[in-house]
């Protein structure tokens, strides 16, 4: 998936269909002058459905149809026939995706497995025809309901990965080179911040043909959780990950001192993603021989397990992998 085409937020207009009318008709046929009231019964708008879909990652396939109408019920007809239904639409969204009234920011509901279907918008019950109506008292009704109108409205999806384990680190730490590197995904790698402007997704390929998905998340910088720099519009991410893989590089000023404002960030975010699994890898690890290596390790936070990882020689990766696993299957 290329940066561009990963959309993780989108407003659509969806309009359910009208029901059909009733009919008014009386039964006539030869010989038959004055029959009953015969007329069907309307049938049902169709519905907005939101369907799961396991193969899709991003809501990019609606970033250019937002608008969703659906078809309007047929109108009953004689010998009391019922309307044909109106179609129904269905908007197919990868897992993780949040739908919320766009005008209240209610959140109405989320998809969370392939298949799953929710009805968006009902579509409008269809009127009854006039036979409903025939009594002691009126035995020709010459009314019907007209169909119930269909409902509309705006609405807000907002995608949050469903990852096992989430990359967290400051712009420049080596998360997306460590994604090239244990997976096959391809993101943009450069020695500048902010390099990375979407979120990815990899898939490390484990013993025995099994795997773990990872994201990358874009670059958090101190006051991220107030909207400063970019990392404040992916830290929603971070919640559908089991796991959370800190990564500070080895030539930072003060990794402890790093780490603590990731996890501050993290914590004003959501006091609740301090109750995930953390494992603190130190990368660029190739710069450090046994003694710096030593020395740091004297001043890791002792409340979190680490490791020293280095991408561009391999070191520790094959222990980094391990390690996860064992955490997400624990």
């Amino acid at each position: 998936m290329t940066e561009g085409n990963f959309v993780d937020y989108i407003k659509v207009y969806a309009s359910s269909g009208k029901g059909g009318r009733g009919s008014v008709h009386l039964h006539r046929e030869k010989f038959i002058q004055k029959g009953g009231p015969d007329g069907g019964d309307g049938g049902r708008g169709g519905h907005i459905i939101l369907k799961g879909n396991k193969n899709s990652w991003t809501l990019f396939h609606l970033k250019f149809k937002r608008h969703f109408k659906a078809e309007h019920g047929g109108d009953g007809s004689k010998s009391r026939s019922t309307g044909k239904d109106g179609q129904d639409v269905y908007i197919q969204v990868p897992l993780g995706t949040i739908v919320k009234d766009a005008e209240t920011q209610e959140v109405l509901f989320e998809i969370t497995e392939d298949g799953e279907e929710k009805i968006l918008l009902q579509g409008g019950k269809g009127g009854r025809g006039n036979w409903h109506f025939k009594s002691s008292t009126n035995q020709t009704p010459r009314y019907a309901q007209p169909g119930i109108d269909g409902q509309e409205g705006w609405f807000q999806f907002e995608l949050k990965l469903l990852a096992d384990v989430g990359l967290v680190g400051f712009p420049n730490a080596g998360k997306s080179t460590l994604l090239s590197v244990i997976t096959s995904a391809k993101p943009k790698i450069a020695d500048y911040a902010f390099t990375t402007l979407k979120p990815n997704l990899g898939i490390v390929e484990y013993r025995d043909f099994q795997s773990f998905v990872v994201a990358d998340i874009p670059g958090i910088i101190e006051g991220a959780a107030e909207g400063k720099g970019i990392g404040h519009r992916f830290l929603r991410h971070i919640e559908r990950n089991s796991t959370l893989l800190f990564m500070v590089a080895a030539d930072s000023d003060d990794i402890t001192k790093e780490y603590e404002i990731l996890l501050n960030e993290l914590k004003k975010h959501n006091p609740e993603l301090l109750d995930k699994d953390r494992l603190l890898a130190i990368s660029k690890s190739d710069l450090l021989d046994d003694e710096l290596r030593e020395e740091i390790t004297k001043l890791l936070p002792k409340s979190v397990p680490h490791i020293f990882i280095s991408s561009l020689t391999q070191m520790g990766l094959v222990e980094l992998k391990d390690k996860l696993w064992r955490m997400l299957n624990k």
